[in-house]
């Protein structure tokens, strides 16, 4: 078998998409893309479909709990410490402010609008 990352897609469940949106695009600095509601309201974080790349999604729905998740999706950024700077200002709250994990880099933990627990990886 091939060692590669088997990760392809993630979902975050949020109770208000138009808040989640605000927050992720405020602390990421980037434009979510609504999505034709099929499985609830969706949209998606910027992604390139041919570039082999993960991606995701913020999705309202009754079928998903948010703020209960126990996994943890990390976020990649150039340093964890630009990205915590802007998760107070959009509303969130940072948990565990970057720390080192030895030759892997830096890691941070923060909490979205809507409850859910999510990280943040950085080399530097």
């Amino acid at each position: 078998m091939k060692n590669q990352n088997p990760v392809g897609w993630f979902d975050i469940p949020v109770a208000d998409l138009e808040r989640a949106k605000a927050f992720y695009a405020t602390v990421f600095q980037i434009e979510l893309t609504d999505m034709p509601a099929q499985w609830g309201r969706q949209a998606l974080f910027p992604f390139d479909p041919t570039s082999g790349n993960i991606s995701g999604a913020l999705v309202e729905t009754s079928e998903l709990r948010h703020g209960s998740n126990a996994t943890v999706v990390y976020f990649e950024t150039a340093d964890c410490e630009a990205e915590e700077a802007r998760i107070v200002r959009a509303g969130g709250e940072v948990l565990r402010p970057k720390m080192a994990i030895g030759e892997f880099g830096f890691v941070s933990i923060f909490k979205d609008t809507e409850g859910n627990t999510v990280g943040l990886h950085s080399r530097r």
